[in-house]
């Protein structure tokens, strides 16, 4: 292939100077649309994936594929701060309707259990984007020490540090061979040997996650339970659970994070919560260098609401709207912290609390803030204990592997 050749979906080699040329389904929904016919069930879904297929740029191995989630962020965030720096109530309504569209943008994508860079590359271009501003506007100032930017520059490298270590393996359990082949084989025939279930259970979901359900072998004395996996074809140790986005079963699961686009589980969940805690100091450390600079002889918390002037210029109209898009995004991620730090106090993850809401059997705690389940909870020290200690050992090894 040359730099802009590739082979598309089909398996087909095509070019870059013909991308735009014999899209059969574009073609199709055209005269479809030109003879006032409605289009055929999943037309749209084929013509947005052809689309897809071709939104490449040259490379030296062959045209690479872009990931169309990546592309809104990188565009609309720089364009929709910069309108939002025109005036107060353009700023208003921009920062206001922001969170808006990514919750439901999350449900949407939630509920058709698909994978997407978007949240991702929000997160990642934020940070390169905030940091730019700050260089670029508030530095300049003549406000900001070098110190206090290389204060600042470090905690946002060992946060980046930590990310890429919280994407790494969160503890999936090895798929057993020849599984892949058979994920639907939850109910055997009639008369089979081996491995028997319900149908009914096989079919279950707890909030999108398959449900693990007892198996019992025929050679297997009656009454010796397991818990088994349907998707991925193994017996699952306790506290694992299997991601329907991922598709994988985790040890000790806690939850998908669509900021990471991965799982949290048994060994990468130190390093999400890391990688938290430095966001939050960093970003808290900037909003404040910030305003100190651009709203001088008021505290930030006051300056946050009530800086008078800020308008007066553009720069300052800038550094202000990004302050608080950094603030918003801050306090959205200073609960999920919350959350997380609670529930290390107590030794739950987010999907045994899920469950525990689900079957009742689980109580609220700190106005509902936490559920504590009683399963794992040995006091505050020994759960902080257990979770410093989560990767230090081997998995086959883990005592709560034999509960």
């Amino acid at each position: 292939l040359c730099c802009c050749e590739y082979v598309d979906r089909r398996g087909r080699r095509s070019h870059l100077a013909a991308c735009c040329c014999d899209c059969q389904e574009l073609d199709e929904g055209c005269d479809r649309w030109l003879a006032c016919r409605s289009l055929p069930p999943g037309a749209l879904e084929s013509i947005a994936a052809a689309v897809a297929d071709r939104l490449r740029v040259p490379w030296v191995s062959g045209a690479v594929r872009i990931n169309v989630s990546l592309v809104p962020p990188l565009v609309l965030l720089p364009v929709l701060l910069h309108v939002a720096s025109l005036h107060f109530l353009l700023g208003l309504v921009i920062l206001t309707s922001l969170p808006a569209v990514v919750l439901w943008y999350y449900y949407l994508t939630h509920r058709r259990k698909e994978r997407t860079l978007f949240f991702l590359s929000l997160g990642l271009f934020s940070l390169g984007y905030m940091y730019y501003v700050f260089l670029q506007e508030v530095v300049p100032r003549g406000h900001v020490r070098l110190s206090q930017v290389v204060a600042l520059t470090c905690g946002l490298i060992l946060m980046l540090a930590a990310l890429s270590r919280a994407k790494k393996d969160p503890g999936y359990l090895p798929v057993p061979a020849g599984s892949e082949k058979a994920p639907h084989q939850g109910v055997l025939s009639k008369g089979g040997r081996g491995i028997t279930t319900s149908g009914a259970a096989s079919s279950r979901a707890v909030n999108g996650e398959a449900k693990g359900y007892s198996r019992m072998a025929a050679d297997e004395p009656e009454g010796v339970k397991k818990d088994w996996c349907t998707k991925c074809q193994l017996v699952r140790p306790a506290r694992a659970g299997h991601c329907r986005l991922c598709g994988r079963c985790v040890r000790r699961l806690d939850h998908h994070c669509v900021w990471i686009n991965s799982c949290v589980g048994e060994q990468n969940h130190q390093a999400f919560i890391l990688a938290l805690s430095f966001f939050m100091l960093t970003s808290v450390y900037g909003i404040t260098l910030t305003l100190h600079t651009i709203c001088r002889g008021r505290t930030p918390f006051v300056a946050l609401f009530y800086c008078p002037g800020v308008y007066s210029d553009y720069s300052s109209a800038l550094s202000f709207t990004c302050v608080w898009y950094c603030a918003i995004v801050t306090a959205g991620m200073g609960y999920i912290l919350l959350i997380q730090l609670l529930n290390i106090s107590y030794n739950v993850t987010e999907r045994e609390a899920r469950l525990a809401l689900r079957d009742n059997t689980g109580r609220r705690l700190l106005g509902g803030l936490v559920i504590d389940t009683g399963q794992y909870n040995r006091g505050f020290l020994c759960n902080w204990g257990h979770f410093l200690s989560l990767g230090s050992s081997p998995p086959q090894r883990s005592a709560e592997d034999i509960v």
